[in-house]
């Protein structure tokens, strides 16, 4: 049974059936990483099952716990497809493929959350100067990127702005951080906070959002460009998309508290390609 724990971040692919299956012995391996994933053993095998029988074939869930590491696994071919971010997606976007994106409040996007303990005076990036910070993960794009292209846009680089910066790798450790009194500050998945939010009301409740971005693509399932043609990568995209079409799928996306999972354009992660932009210093 899913604890109220569990149910946050079940990851990136409790799939109902789907309109194609793939039929082969080989199981299929999907990539989560603790960035989003609570790596709780309940959700990994109610998540292991529900890909089994949606895809008709065994399934093998791979954890890292960096997105560098679940990159890499898709590029060598270690995995097959992973629950990604739309920053390390566009850094190999010759190479990687949108299986989908999810849809959270009627849109695939998201915001990027600044925050602070609920008594701290700071009112926005500016008043954080000097103090010390949490990011996730650095190639998560709200985790990481949204803050440190806003402090490029001031002239400066992170390592300069905050006194001190630490990577938790994970969402959840990020407001962790800040609500223990760890990091003055920290980068959040808006979309991770307000789950939260409504599962760890007691933790929310010690921080305060002082700043929040523009809407950013929300982060996507990818898989390698030259396997999207293999059954089991048309398998799992149509499992994902078809999630709120089944009474299965739609008790998945309840847990995840999202709407579906749409097709989407690379354009739609233009705004985060700008952000990387602004770090090369265009």
């Amino acid at each position: 049974m899913l604890t109220r724990r569990s149910a946050i971040m079940v990851g990136a692919a409790v799939c109902a059936a789907p309109l194609v299956r793939a039929q082969t012995a080989e199981p299929f391996r999907f990539a989560l990483t603790p960035v989003f994933l609570d790596n709780d053993a309940a959700v990994i095998s109610a998540l292991r099952g529900a890909l089994a029988s949606a895809m008709g074939q065994e399934i093998e869930l791979v954890q890292r716990r960096t997105y560098q590491e679940i990159t890499g696994a898709l590029l060598d071919g270690s995995v097959d497809a992973a629950w990604t971010c739309g920053y390390p997606f566009l850094q190999h976007r010759a190479e990687l493929s949108l299986l989908g994106v999810p849809v959270w409040r009627g849109e695939p996007l998201y915001q990027s959350y600044l925050i602070v303990a609920e008594d701290d005076p700071a009112t926005g990036l500016a008043d954080l100067r000097g103090g010390t910070h949490a990011f996730s993960d650095p190639d998560s794009n709200s985790g990481f990127l949204v803050t440190a292209s806003d402090i490029a846009r001031m002239g400066e680089a992170p390592d300069k702005f905050f006194s001190r910066a630490i990577f938790t790798y994970g969402h959840r450790n990020v407001v962790r951080a800040v609500a223990g009194g760890l990091t003055r500050s920290g980068s959040v998945d808006g979309y991770v906070w307000e789950v939260l939010n409504n599962v760890e009301p007691d933790l929310t409740a010690r921080i305060k959002i002082i700043d929040r971005s523009e809407k950013l693509g929300f982060p996507p399932f990818v898989a390698r460009s030259d396997r999207m043609t293999e059954a089991g990568t048309i398998a799992c995209a149509a499992a994902l998309k078809s999630l709120d079409q089944t009474d299965q799928g739609q008790m998945a996306l309840r847990l995840l508290y999202l709407d579906g999972v749409t097709a989407a354009e690379p354009s739609l992660f233009d705004g985060i390609a700008a952000r990387m932009t602004v770090m090369e210093g265009g």
